[in-house]
């Protein structure tokens, strides 16, 4: 039941992505261990966005159950498709990095 609801909400956040930032936009499922599988999101725009959910199997329910949201791998398209802006380099920058 509380997998439902993740998947539920997850549906919700990738559909308004997708809305904001063009269709189609790629989603690339990535198992991350016990703590689930990401899905990021990489909208018709460039922009990135991510949701994490359960397992795998779930992420990619939340593919499917999105209309003009396409499933890829780290491709040289979906790679060259990704803007990644100055905030967001700032958020992943190390410290040692600045």
């Amino acid at each position: 039941m509380a997998e439902d609801k993740k998947v539920g909400a997850a549906v919700k956040t990738a559909t308004r992505f997708v809305a904001e930032h063009g269709k189609p936009s790629r989603a690339v499922v990535q198992n991350i261990g016990r703590a689930g599988a990401r899905v990021v999101l990489v909208g018709d725009d460039g922009a990135m966005g991510d949701v994490v959910l359960p397992d795998v199997a779930s992420a990619e329910a939340l593919v499917a159950a999105v209309a003009d949201l396409d499933q890829h791998d780290w491709d040289r398209e979906t790679t060259a498709a990704t803007r990644i802006g100055p905030a967001h380099r700032r958020k992943m920058a190390s410290p040692w990095a600045i």
